[in-house]
């Protein structure tokens, strides 16, 4: 066999099964998935030792992976994302609507970032990879690491609730100025802090608002499932929209607008914003 890709492990601070660590290390098996068929089928070796599912990584290691035999490329997928934010360490990109953010399908934003990003001159530099997920139909802020230790830190920083994600949206109906919604999802504690910045009339919809959403926690689907819990579903939810008032052919009114955190690196206090899509503004032009 011979040799597809090497890796160096830089210090950790604290072990992490391989299984974990591998996931974004190779250009060619970016999935978990993929990292356990290679460890199946023996081609990948941890300081010339062939690797297993249970090993984990100290910091220091040599991984190396080989190439089977009758093997075909890693398929690359070709879409352009706007940057809006990249240094050596990670990125923010603006997610656009309609493509999932990772998953089993080809089509996905952790497989275009490779071609949309610098790679990175740290010795740690890795296949790029998301740090959290939004919703397919929702446009705004994503976050990427580009090294292994920048992936563990961003991580970190999310579990911790260090990081401030800000999300704006268009909802249905008569709202009160500004609340906090816990109802719980999935039996665990949600929390979203609210405040509508703007509302103007419809003679559809009654009320459509202008709101700022502050999720305290991560849940899936958690800022649309709280507003339609208000009885305020967003513009264009065809999954939580009240029947009747679903409106079709425009999107999802969702934007992850703002993202703030400490550069786990740098130390630079990080106020990444993006403006809201066009079709905001067609519907309440000061926003």
């Amino acid at each position: 066999m011979e040799i597809k890709e090497t890796h160096l492990v830089p210090n950790l601070e604290n072990p992490i099964r391989f299984q974990e660590y591998a996931v974004g290390v190779f250009k060619t098996i970016p999935t978990k998935s993929s990292i356990k068929k290679a460890i199946k089928k023996k081609l990948i070796y941890i300081n010339d030792c062939i690797a297993t599912t249970a090993q984990f990584i100290l910091g220091g290691e040599k991984i190396t992976l080989y190439q089977p035999e009758n093997s075909s490329a890693f398929k690359r997928l070709i879409f352009d994302l706007e940057v809006v934010f990249e240094d050596d360490y990670l990125a923010i990109i603006n997610k656009p609507a309609g493509i999932l953010v990772s998953g089993n399908k080809f089509k996905t934003i952790d497989n275009a970032l490779q071609q949309n990003l610098q790679k990175s001159a740290q010795l740690d530099a890795v296949r790029p990879r998301p740090t959290h997920r939004l919703d397919y139909p929702t446009t705004g802020l994503l976050l990427v690491g580009k090294t292994s230790a920048s992936i563990l830190a961003l991580n970190t920083l999310f579990e911790n609730k260090k990081i401030r994600k800000t999300y704006f949206a268009i909802t249905i109906g008569k709202m009160e100025t500004s609340g906090s919604i816990s109802i719980p999802i999935d039996e665990k504690i949600a929390t979203t802090d609210y405040a509508v910045l703007e509302s103007v009339k419809s003679d559809r919809f009654g009320f459509l608002n202008w709101v700022k959403l502050s999720p305290k926690t991560g849940r899936r689907h958690q800022l649309r499932k709280h507003v339609a819990a208000l009885g305020n579903p967003i513009l264009g939810d065809k999954e939580y929209g009240k029947e009747g008032l679903i409106l079709h052919g425009k999107g999802l009114y969702l934007h992850a607008g703002v993202l703030e955190f400490t550069h786990p690196f740098t130390k630079q206090q990080m106020r990444i914003e993006k403006e809201l899509p066009d079709k905001f503004k067609k519907i309440i032009p000061s926003c």
